[in-house]
């Protein structure tokens, strides 16, 4: 069992969902973020997801595609984004690079599994990357230990949802809406509908994104999901921070509320 299996078998113990958190990688520094995600993971994030910032981020809503660019005039490359990634996995917690497809093609497909592997990571989320231009990727990351992870959407024909089951390891992505990437007053309503049409056909575990930014969300979510993933409300509480220790108190404050409520104690 892979370590991704090993933390949703741990939280599914416990009789909750795992509680899964998104920053990108060298926001708003790349000390910066490793200090960020480390407090997230000290709150009660059980996976996190290390963001490489694209500067075509078409499925990316406002908020993380400003953060995107920050880092990006900061000068974040996808060297340091692996960089982070170690920083990330210090913290013992499963890390995985979510990113768009084209900087892996430009960093190299075999070369990128092997480097994430080296740096400590343990997988790769690519949401624009489509099944029936996965061959090497596959082969790369079987070949590095790594797993992958891709997405499915309440629009997907059944066709589609079996083919992303037959091709993901590690969890499925269900996205909760369509469209783009942000946090919202509720949950998209067709996401427990795709997580049902999902359980048939895998025995991974099904995580749910896009939307949670709070508690009660989270608590929503968890009550039919196997992990709650929450990306968004994390960036804006480092966007609207006036200094760094402000952004590190916001992102594990929202990561503890966020914990209670895969717990089923959110208020």
């Amino acid at each position: 069992m892979s370590m991704l299996g090993e933390t949703f078998a741990a939280a599914r113990a416990e009789g909750r969902a795992a509680l899964i958190g998104y920053l990108p990688g060298g926001f708003p520094t790349p000390e910066g973020s490793v200090a960020l995600i480390a407090a997230m993971v000290e709150n009660g994030v059980d996976i996190v997801e290390v963001g490489l910032p694209y500067s075509d981020p078409l499925m990316d809503g406002p908020t993380i595609q400003a953060a995107a660019q920050q880092a990006l005039d900061a000068g974040t490359t996808t060297d340091v984004v692996l960089d982070v990634v170690s920083g990330a996995a210090a913290t013992g917690a499963p890390a995985l690079v979510m990113s768009y497809w084209n900087p892996i093609e430009q960093y190299g497909i075999e070369r990128f599994a092997q480097a994430l592997a080296q740096h400590g990571g343990c997988g790769v989320i690519t949401p624009d990357l489509t099944i029936e231009e996965a061959g090497a990727w596959e082969a790369a990351t079987s070949a590095n230990g790594l797993d992958r992870v891709f997405l499915a959407a309440p629009v997907s024909p059944d066709d589609r949802l079996d083919a992303v089951c037959r091709a993901s390891s590690g969890f499925i992505y269900a996205a909760s809406l369509m469209g783009v990437t942000g946090a919202r007053q509720s949950v998209g309503a067709s996401a427990e509908g795709l997580v049902q049409r999902l359980r048939p056909r895998t025995v991974l575990p099904i995580a749910v994104g896009l939307g949670v930014s709070t508690g009660a969300q989270a608590a929503q979510v968890a009550r039919y999901a196997d992990g709650v993933i929450v990306g968004s409300a994390f960036v804006r509480r480092v966007l609207d921070a006036a200094t760094p220790a402000d952004a590190a108190r916001g992102v594990a404050e929202l990561a503890a509320e966020l914990a209670a409520g895969v717990r089923g104690r959110a208020s």
